[in-house]
């Protein structure tokens, strides 16, 4: 099996949106740093306060799939519905 491997931006539109991520962010990655399957998990400023810089690693695409079925339904997921993410995925077999 491969690991699956994402990285990108999530991008706010304005500063209301970036408060919600700084709001829910803390309880997010440590959500998903407790998944099983979960190699790394970081979310990170940039020098652009809008902008989040996001490195995501499953130890498989089962792993990452349960991660994206529990983020939809969460906390996070409902806050952030809507919220500008440009990924790349690598490790997915289509």
């Amino acid at each position: 099996m491969t690991d699956v491997h994402l990285t990108g931006q999530l991008i706010c539109a304005t500063e209301d949106e970036a408060r919600v991520v700084s709001l829910h962010l803390p309880q997010h990655v440590e959500l998903t740093r407790a998944e099983a399957g979960c190699i790394a998990f970081d979310v990170t400023p940039t020098d652009d306060r809008l902008v989040w810089a996001v490195e995501e690693r499953f130890h498989d695409g089962h792993a990452f799939e349960l991660h994206q079925q529990r983020v939809a339904g969460s906390e996070w997921g409902r806050a952030t519905d809507g919220f500008t993410r440009r990924y790349s995925i690598e490790g997915l077999a289509h």
